[in-house]
């Protein structure tokens, strides 16, 4: 008996990760989703008896479709495929009724190993499954998008555990820039704040770039208090977390981008640009001389605390054709 199967993600590279990952041979109809609301609509139309869910989208996120799934009383199994690996993100999406969470990128042991340990049954078809090619052309911006959605999870993990709080998963804004429209990639920063900025360098099989992380300085007394410490956040103490944040988030970026294109990234001493300075001198001041950018802004927060920053990846434009490259490989596999 054919299965009929909903992939809902935003990202359409994603999609197709997750359609080749499904078992070989399992008879199966295999629809796709790009929203939430998208998701709900098909699971009705009876087209999501079993559904591999994106947490991070627009319109509708993974959690309001899970309430919405238990809210009608949908008939759908629920397996989680996240970017988003904070023990809570998992906590969160199992109370709502799912299944299980499983880390991107996926692979196909790993959902092969999850369906098999709920029971779910793999019918043999006779064919390969039977795929609706809704939303499966892939365009590079959208790949790119995809892995800094899943560094990103990795970097937010990290900060979670350091801090002890849930951070929230954005989505990546992805921007080709000329030389002084920088201000344009950075969504996430009011203008009117003040701000403090580390930049670190890095290089690796002929991609180079900068790592720009933007700290809105409202946020420093209450980071001190979650790492307890003691006393006024002072300069040196806003230094000392400046520092701690950014070698973590960069760090784990850096290294969740390099895993998924195979790319091991050498990284440069952090370098201070500036403390208490607008964001506008922060950016005229400049950060690089490139003609042309290619910009990775994700805007951290943390939830229910006014704890913001604004992680920006900067690639150089001679690493474009490279990483191209190294992106087109990852749809061929």
């Amino acid at each position: 008996m054919t299965t009929p199967i909903l992939i809902c993600d935003d990202s359409s590279f994603a999609r197709k990760q997750m359609a080749r990952a499904l078992p070989a041979q399992w008879d199966v109809e295999v629809s796709f989703a790009a929203n939430g609301a998208e998701g709900l609509e098909a699971i009705r139309q009876g087209k999501g008896h079993i559904l591999f869910l994106d947490l991070n989208m627009p319109v509708m996120d993974g959690y309001q479709v899970l309430q919405e799934i238990r809210r009608l009383d949908l008939p759908a199994v629920v397996i989680v495929v996240s970017g988003d690996i904070q023990p809570e993100a998992r906590s969160r999406v199992i109370r709502l009724g799912a299944l299980d969470l499983i880390k991107k990128p996926v692979d196909a042991p790993r959902i092969l190993e999850v369906l098999q340990s709920y029971g779910i049954g793999l019918d043999k078809g006779d064919q390969e499954a039977s795929v609706q090619d809704h939303g499966m052309a892939i365009d590079l911006r959208d790949g790119y998008r995809e892995i800094a959605n899943v560094a990103m999870g990795r970097a937010a993990d990290l900060l979670a555990q350091l801090l002890g709080v849930f951070v929230n998963m954005p989505i990546p804004n992805i921007n080709l820039i000329a030389q002084g429209e920088l201000h344009m990639a950075l969504t996430h920063v009011a203008d009117h704040v003040t701000v403090s900025a580390v930049c670190q360098g890095f290089i690796g099989d002929g991609i180079a770039g900068e790592a720009l992380l933007i700290f809105n300085e409202s946020s420093f007394s209450a980071i001190a208090g979650l790492m307890r410490y003691e006393g006024k956040a002072d300069n040196y103490v806003q230094l000392e977390l400046l520092m701690d944040i950014s070698n973590i988030l960069i760090g784990a970026c850096l290294k969740g981008l390099g895993e998924q294109l195979g790319v091991s990234f050498n990284q440069g001493h952090p370098i201070v640009l500036g403390r208490h300075i607008s964001l506008e001198k922060l950016l005229k001041e400049g950060v690089h001389t490139w003609q042309r950018t290619l910009a990775v802004e994700i805007g951290y927060s943390i939830e229910n605390m006014n704890i913001n920053c604004d992680l920006l990846i900067l690639f150089t434009e001679d690493s474009i054709t490279r990483l191209n490259e190294h992106l087109h490989y990852l749809l061929e596999e």
